[in-house]
């Protein structure tokens, strides 16, 4: 399903987008209401499988943000077409008809409108099954398992044979595939042909240390740059061993359908097509852990947050402090109120860090040599000379 779905079809797309001049992205298309707008404001944001893409596409704003009337909708979860308007500007379009998610770890609390969208006309694969209600179920659906299961290979399983936690009843890497039609917060532009208007590209990695919860980059190209560098500790959705650093340009790596080099060059073509009037570009990381290994920030809805700092810097309402990577937030400018998280963690969290940098810099410089060589354009080289030179003031 996966191979058909994505790997082959998106690896087309690409192709064609390229002979065409527009992107095929393997991004989500959110739309923000907030109540200071006068209209919806839309983000495209590319993340690794398994690293939160779907639970921000869905994302519900927190209670204090749903009281001021801050609305999220979903245009579409996983692919955006992404083409050049008639003013100027950046469009994506959603060509999907349904959700394709991880289960695992979907509930009621981490993504309410995924697991809404299940409950009918849905296609479950490699979850576990439960036959006292004809059911399915997966890890973390619910706070226990219940007391008697068929796993994901059809085998009678109860929740002792998981005590060593290597036996789950459902597979880590489970899918589920529901009509978009079922989501509660499914954007009136979900079928749109001509799409909307992007305000912000996001990128995003599982990154334990390093990358701040989030920074802006300093031009087009320099987001080029940014996204080419993504990498991620690996999860069940990719192949390979988990927890393993794995560089995932633009979140596409399984997906280019031809030289990744050429594809980094599609994307400054891109960048000059549309000039000024190209959207914010910027990474976020909501895995950022402590010396203990617990997540700082606590992510899901609370991710609205930082939506909302990216929105106003894409109006030019809120200034930010330039660092060797980017533009990171002022900590003031981080609403944390009604959180668990300090403002002694919010400094942690947007800390820039020129040494690990440094270290970062290297690896991406081995990592480009391997694999590019002087076949990498040369607008993504300068930028990468800017990043170290910049560890060193």
């Amino acid at each position: 399903m996966l191979l058909g779905k994505k790997c082959f079809a998106l690896r087309i797309a690409t192709y064609l987008g390229k002979k065409e001049g527009w992107m095929a992205e393997h991004m989500l298309i959110l739309g923000c209401k907030r109540p200071q707008d006068k209209e919806t404001k839309y983000i495209a944001a590319a993340f690794p499988s398994a690293c939160g893409k779907t639970n921000l596409a869905m994302l519900i704003p927190p209670e204090e943000y749903r009281k001021k009337g801050y609305e999220i909708t979903c245009v579409g979860d996983d692919i955006a077409w992404i083409r050049v308007g008639d003013d100027g500007r950046l469009w994506a379009a959603n060509p999907e008809n349904g959700f394709f998610g991880v289960a695992p770890g979907t509930n009621e609390h981490s993504n309410f409108n995924a697991l809404a969208s299940t409950k009918k006309g849905t296609i479950f694969t490699n979850v576990a099954h439960n036959p006292a209600d004809n059911t399915v179920w997966w890890e973390k659906m619910t706070k226990d398992a219940p007391e008697f299961l068929y796993d994901w290979t059809g085998e009678p399983w109860t929740p002792a044979m998981n005590a060593d936690g290597k036996h789950p009843a459902a597979n880590p890497n489970s899918r589920f595939t529901a009509p978009a039609e079922n989501c509660p917060c499914i954007s009136p532009e979900f079928n749109s042909k001509q799409g909307v208007p992007l305000s912000a590209i996001v990128f995003g990695g599982r990154r334990a240390t390093t990358t701040p919860l989030v920074y802006q980059s300093r031009d087009w190209n320099h987001g080029v740059f940014v996204g080419s560098i993504m990498s991620s500790e690996t999860t069940a959705a990719a192949t390979g061993a988990v927890g393993v650093l794995r560089h995932d340009p633009m979140a596409m790596k399984p997906f280019m359908g031809y030289s990744v080099a050429d594809y980094f060059r599609h994307w400054i073509d891109m960048g000059k097509k549309v000039g000024d009037k190209a959207p914010k570009i910027f990474n976020v990381n909501w895995f950022r852990q402590d010396e203990k290994g617990n997540f700082m920030w606590p992510g899901f809805g609370e991710n609205m947050r930082v939506i909302d700092w990216i929105l106003d810097r894409c109006e030019g309402k809120v200034d930010a402090q330039e660092t060797a990577i980017g533009y990171v937030p002022y900590a003031k400018d981080i609403n944390i109120k009604d959180t668990d998280v300090s403002a002694e963690t919010l400094d942690k969290l947007l800390y820039v860090d020129k040494a690990r940098w440094a270290n970062e810099a290297e690896e991406i410089e081995k990592y480009y040599d391997d694999n590019f060589g002087d076949k990498l354009p040369k607008e993504i080289r300068d930028n990468l000379a800017t990043l170290k030179a910049n560890c060193k003031k």
